[in-house]
């Protein structure tokens, strides 16, 4: 018996991905429609949203567009519903909306950091809630978390980024197990580095943070990124690792993404951390 949930056109299997305008979220909602899901986007804004747009009529695919901001809670109610009231039914959420707040955990404000576990953490956690009703009806229904390798390992100066990881990971554990008994499946996927926009938004925080006592190991970071921007992944091969969690009859709890994330998570596990701790401190100058 063939692993896979039939698929094709008309197949009625509606899916919504969170932050479908730019890197893993745009290839992941023009891939699910190549697939012959009901690609539904969601974006914050019209501008974004024409983004989305444009790449889906230059795939020859139709992805559907909801604007809304996901840390918006009466806006994601009212999200869900609209997509439910014109396509039918929902069966898949990928959680993907978020950003990367670099700096170390002395030079973020208390407002930078909620708002990051606001979008990151409580919003997934919201958008999973207001789903799983409709998740259920269908008898087979999935959540997809994008979480990171860094929700099972941490490095200095993205500690409140790396915090909301590991705080998916929790959540995502335990709604697996809450609802496998609906048949609803809960799955995490843990992508390494990949060549997307977050990266541009990290090298400009921390070229602001030249008078920060860190400012040396900040530096460092920066060219690290540099160094490694031109080998990192494309957000395609984790669009279509997203796609395979949907397809398959019973994915994975878990899917490590590029050959950096399955490094980082071997070493992270098997190595000791005082070695682990005193070789990133050698290397970040910290």
């Amino acid at each position: 018996m063939s692993n896979q949930l039939p698929q094709g056109p008309g197949s009625g299997r509606v899916v919504l991905t969170t932050g479908a305008n730019s890197g893993i979220g745009l290839a992941t909602a023009v891939e699910l429609a190549r697939r012959g899901f009901v690609s539904v986007g969601s974006v914050r804004s019209d501008a974004k949203g024409e983004v989305l747009r444009q790449e889906a009529a230059e795939a020859g695919v139709p992805v559907d567009v909801v604007v809304f901001d996901v840390t918006d809670a009466d806006g994601c109610e009212r999200a869900i519903n609209e997509i439910v009231a014109r396509h039918g039914s929902l069966f898949g959420l990928v959680n993907n909306a978020g950003y990367a707040l670099s700096g170390a955990v002395e030079d973020v404000s208390d407002a930078d950091a909620r708002r990051i576990l606001e979008t990151m953490v409580l919003a997934p956690a919201r958008l999973a809630r207001l789903s799983l009703p409709h998740l259920r009806a269908g008898g087979n229904g999935r959540i997809i978390n994008i979480s990171s390798v860094y929700g099972r390992t941490t490095s200095p100066l993205s500690g409140w980024y790396q915090a909301c990881k590991h705080a998916m990971e929790g959540l995502s554990d335990a709604l697996r197990m809450e609802v496998a008994a609906d048949n609803v499946q809960v799955v995490l996927i843990e992508p390494g580095t990949f060549r997307t926009s977050i990266w541009e938004d990290v090298e400009r925080v921390d070229a602001q943070r030249d008078e920060s006592r860190y400012a040396e190991a900040y530096q460092r970071a920066r060219r690290a990124l540099e160094l490694t921007a031109p080998i990192m992944g494309d957000p395609s091969s984790c669009a279509s690792t997203i796609a395979k969690a949907l397809e398959t009859r019973m994915p994975r709890a878990r899917y490590l993404v590029g050959a950096d994330a399955h490094v980082l998570a071997f070493t992270s596990t098997f190595t000791p951390t005082i070695v682990k701790d005193r070789v990133t401190r050698l290397v970040m100058g910290l």
